[in-house]
């Protein structure tokens, strides 16, 4: 009998598949479940998915990766989605279909599956990820081959095959949440002229329940990659577990947007990131201060096509090795200190610091005495950022 590995989170779907999987395709099922900081505890999950008829589960936690090797390249790239969207879920997609792979070649596996429904973005990801790096194995989605379309479904599903779906009290909305943000979707039937309800919220508190007190934190950056808190360095994964707390507590990093899907549609998307939200806001107010003026302008373009690769599915592409090379290259002086202030669901940026500030008060003048500083910048031409042509201090 051959073998497959599922993409496993112990959803009712997934158990779902496990049982298409046994009974129809007559193959033995190993699942993968990747702890990319969602709040299950993934050692129950694997042995929920045993007992629904799995051969074995692998575990593996992920986070340290997830968090530096994509979440953290996206934010040098200045990687957000159309509105703002900080690419949570896309990002972890990759990751995921990395560790399939492998534990496919690991367990002598002949195929790959997933619980996508063949609605929305997570197929054509995962589909292309898996494709690129294990062409030899076959893809199955057994949701879309059972044309499973809705929770509704699976739960008839469920009762007609008496599955003994072993998952905690399911959510009313689509969600998926990591140590990067959440992702939910309030259903195609959702008002979009009504305000999401008090529950919509997981991460953060409501604006209301923020401290009266303002909070302060220090970023620190090398290179375009964050590497301290308040003058501490800190890991990764624990860099973005204290700002998730801090930011969640004052209601920063929430977003409410009309989003294009891969497929064209539109659809309205909810999101929470507090820390991704307060790096993202850091980062870019370190780059106004170190980069020149047609750099920090092609970054923007940049910074767009790098989202929409990672959003179509695309990240294991010469382009996004390509667009790495880039920000290589324009964030070596991207380095120094940024301050925020957290108050009442916002940040504000109230201090910012560099040995490679391009900020210049020597040359700047408040009295129209423009002339003055052109002459004081053309004596300078060690100064670096002011150019010919243009007015000492401005971008615009």
């Amino acid at each position: 009998m051959s073998k497959v590995v599922l993409a496993y989170t112990g959803a009712l779907d997934n158990l779902i598949c496990i049982h298409w999987l046994r009974t129809v395709r007559n193959l033995k099922v190993v699942t993968f479940s990747g702890n990319f900081g969602q709040p299950e505890y993934l050692e129950e999950v694997g042995e929920r998915a045993c007992e629904a008829g799995a051969i074995s589960a692998h575990v593996a936690d992920l986070r340290e990766a997830f968090i530096r090797d994509f979440c953290f390249q996206a934010l040098r790239a200045g990687a957000r989605y159309e509105s703002g969207y900080v690419l949570s879920s896309a990002l972890s997609r990759p990751a995921l279909a990395q560790e399939m792979a492998r534990v496919a070649r690991e367990e002598g596996c002949e195929a790959v599956a997933h619980g996508c429904r063949g609605i929305g973005n997570d197929q054509v990801r995962l589909e292309s990820y898996l494709t690129t790096l294990a062409p030899e194995l076959k893809i199955l989605a057994p949701l879309h081959e059972l044309g499973l379309r809705t929770p509704e479904d699976d739960a008839q599903y469920a009762k007609r095959w008496n599955l003994r779906h072993l998952v905690n009290r399911p959510s009313k909305y689509n969600l998926d949440q990591n140590l990067w943000g959440v992702a939910l979707q309030l259903g195609p039937r959702a008002d979009l002229w009504m305000e999401p309800p008090d529950d919509t919220y997981v991460m953060t508190n409501r604006i209301s329940e923020a401290p009266e007190k303002p909070a302060y934190v220090e970023i620190g950056f090398e290179k375009g990659l964050p590497v301290s808190l308040d003058g501490e360095r800190t890991e990764p994964v624990v860099m973005v577990e204290k700002l998730n707390r801090l930011g969640a507590k004052y209601a920063v990093g929430r977003l409410d947007v009309i989003e294009d899907r891969i497929s064209g549609l539109k659809a309205r998307e909810i999101y929470e990131a507090p820390a991704a939200h307060l790096l993202h806001q850091a980062h870019t107010a370190l780059e106004e201060l170190t980069l020149d003026k047609e750099i920090f302008q092609f970054r923007d373009v940049t910074a767009r096509r790098y989202a929409d690769l990672v959003y179509r599915g695309k990240w294991f592409t010469p382009f996004r090795e390509a667009l790495d090379a880039w920000f290589d290259v324009i964030e070596k002086t991207v380095t120094g200190t940024v301050k925020l202030k957290l108050f009442g669901g916002t940040s504000l940026v109230v201090g910012r610091q560099s040995p490679h500030s391009l900020y210049r008060s020597d040359l700047l003048s408040f009295d129209g005495d423009l002339i003055g500083a052109r002459r004081r910048r053309e004596t300078d031409p060690g100064s670096r950022g002011v150019r010919p042509g243009s007015d000492p201090g401005t971008r615009h």
